[in-house]
């Protein structure tokens, strides 16, 4: 069984049932060791409420004390989860009908290791004796969360008086943080999408340039505002708009924020760790910082901060950021206090002048799921010998960064029998036709 993916257990109704969910929580909970404790909490989902039920009943039953938050965004649950565990009952950016399950221990998302300790004891129907079930009770952990969010962000940039901000929180859980922020740092606030509700009634979950309409029209209508925000359901996620409505693009966020943590940090070895398909934009502005950046796997980022051996100041991959020095979790509320305060001492657009933004293409070719690593471990040899001008990398997929900046990623798909491949370049679409043309002469001869 093959239940974890790269965040958590997430799905349909048809696979994220109550009776699955009680059986992971069992598991965690006598996985955890001795008389754990676990933070429960969950997204606005309609099924939230039955599903963060079972989770109680799961982790009660393994022997695990439980403390129930209701709901809040997936930051706030980490945060909570300082000091014992977490399990949060989120789909994050996925659809309304789905739903899943994250597990955090001491505010840091499980790691592979630990995810693969539950799964191995996920069919084992075995409890703990009733004398041993654990205990519920009720914690309220979101004014302790605004109020240490508020201070961390304090040391960053400048107060936002008069700085508009237009926060889109797509009926989701992240209405409860953000706006709160912005507003105790001092910059006036407008929410889009504010009201909690399952169905997304006012965009759907996922925030993209085509979903976030709205919030791009009602910003470029708004003449005082300066930066937008928007989130998915659990608020981990954070895309930027400019104040024209303009979104900015994904890799330029991480680049700026990655160059801002490096250039305020002390650290002999400050590292940025990141992803194999973040832009060479990022490594230039990290380098400009006498900073380092690392790659590590998609959905990783967690586990590259704690087997670096350097000092890690920022950890992302496109759109969700970990602010390590305010703690070990995605967080876009945290993202959004931070740029705020670099906007308003700056300006959006010095934040970005230093950053070469090149035009960038995600594309994918069909492959079968059984010759998908074969047709890899083709091209292993192929990519570099077309482009030998590159430096190659193989760490996750196949890297080739070219010494005029651009670059280029294939690797193969987690989900579906297709190679992606990313492409980053002044030329992009001739680039991007070599490369897939390549990717498909692997598969069409058999890899």
């Amino acid at each position: 069984m093959e239940l974890f993916g790269t965040a958590g257990v997430r799905g349909g109704v048809d696979r994220v049932r109550p009776e699955l969910v009680v059986r992971v929580c069992r598991a965690a909970a006598r996985a955890a060791g001795p008389d754990p404790t676990f933070v429960v909490g969950r997204d606005g989902r309609t099924t939230g409420a039955g599903l963060a039920a079972a989770a109680t009943a799961g982790l009660t039953a393994g022997g695990a004390d439980v403390r129930r938050v209701g709901r809040v965004p997936t930051p706030v649950l980490a945060f909570a989860s300082r000091g014992r565990r977490g399990a949060m009952v989120t789909a994050s950016h996925n659809p309304p009908a789905d739903n899943g399950l994250k597990l955090f221990a001491d505010g840091v998302e499980y790691d592979a290791d630990a995810e693969a300790a539950v799964e191995a004891g996920v069919d084992d129907g075995g409890q703990v004796d009733w004398t041993a079930w654990g205990e519920v009770a009720h914690e309220e952990p979101l004014e302790d969360y605004l109020s240490a969010l508020v201070a961390h962000a304090g040391g960053h940039g400048a107060a936002p008086d008069g700085c508009r901000v237009v926060v889109d929180a797509g009926n989701g859980v992240g209405a409860r943080t953000t706006p709160a922020v912005l507003r105790a740092l001092g910059a006036d606030v407008a929410t889009l999408n504010g009201g909690i509700d399952g169905h997304f009634p006012g965009r759907a979950p996922k925030p993209t340039r085509e979903s976030l309409a709205d919030l791009r029209a009602f910003l470029a209508d708004d003449p005082d505002a300066d930066l937008g925000v928007a989130h998915d359901g659990d608020a981990d996620r954070i895309v930027v708009l400019d104040g024209d409505g303009g979104v900015v693009d994904r890799n330029t966020v991480l680049a700026v924020l990655a160059e801002h943590y490096v250039r305020r940090s002390d650290a002999e070895d400050p590292v940025v760790v990141t992803t194999p398909d973040t832009s060479a934009r990022v490594d230039e502005r990290v380098d400009a910082a006498r900073g380092r950046v690392e790659r590590v796997r998609l959905g990783a980022i967690h586990e590259g901060v704690a087997d670096s051996d350097g000092t890690v100041v920022f950890a992302a991959e496109p759109w969700k950021h970990l602010h390590p020095a305010w703690g070990g979790w995605i967080d876009g509320a945290a993202s959004a206090a931070v740029l705020t305060r670099l906007v308003a001492a700056e300006g959006l657009d010095a934040l970005r002048a230093p950053v070469t933004e090149r035009p960038y293409r995600k594309l994918s070719v069909d492959a079968p799921d059984d010759r998908k690593l074969a047709v890899v471990a083709d091209l292993r040899d192929r990519l570099p010998a077309a482009f030998p001008e590159a430096e190659a990398t193989f760490e996750h997929g196949i890297r080739l960064d070219r010494p005029d900046g651009s670059w280029l990623l294939v690797r193969p798909s987690g989900t579906e029998p297709k190679i992606r491949v990313y492409v980053e370049s002044d030329d992009v679409e001739t680039l991007a036709e070599r490369a897939t043309g390549l990717v498909a002469a692997a598969v069409e001869e058999g890899g």
